[in-house]
């Protein structure tokens, strides 16, 4: 069973950082107009500010940053399959220097990429305004869908509930 459920800007920001914040990897596109999935790459994103905005960190000379310096329209593909759900962002990418932000973001595992760790000159952030974000969920508390899960196996009916919609920020 599927519901509709667009979300008010304050139900999107939640559900934006929520589903961000569990998926984690996406798959980051640029350069929309080849739409060969060529420029699909996995990216972690750190965080989502009160502004909807996702941030990665990324090298100054990777492809990526690259790609964005030529056309800043990006997508954004989050997916758990094993959580059934599902995050489409498109919006607008702007690399950013800023070594604030860089220490508020950073964690050990980043040093993996950088390897003079925060003051390393290749270092810089990605910022993705959403400009339009699309969901698909499951509703309900995990164990109880868990349940669900199980009691539609041995039934035969799908039990469980999953709703979709926009997002707005």
């Amino acid at each position: 069973m599927e519901n509709n459920k667009n979300l008010t800007p304050s139900e999107g920001l939640e559900k934006l950082k929520e589903l961000v914040n569990a998926i984690n990897i996406c798959l980051f596109s640029t350069n929309l107009q080849k739409n060969d999935g060529a420029t699909f790459g996995p990216m972690s994103a750190q965080e989502v500010d009160e502004d909807g905005n996702i941030w990665f960190f990324s090298g100054l000379d990777s492809d990526k940053n690259l790609e964005i310096q030529k056309d800043n329209v990006v997508q954004l593909v989050f997916s758990d399959p094993s959580q059934s759900s599902y995050l489409i962002v498109n919006g607008v990418a702007e690399i950013v220097i800023d070594s604030k932000k860089v220490e508020e973001l950073w964690s050990p595992e980043i040093k993996i990429w950088f390897e003079k760790g925060k003051e390393d000159p290749n270092i810089s952030l990605i910022k993705v305004k959403t400009q339009t974000a699309f969901y698909w969920d499951k509703e309900g508390n995990k164990m109880i869908n868990f349940f669900k899960y199980l009691a539609s196996v041995a039934t035969g009916s799908n039990l469980t509930t999953s709703v979709k919609g926009s997002i707005k920020v």
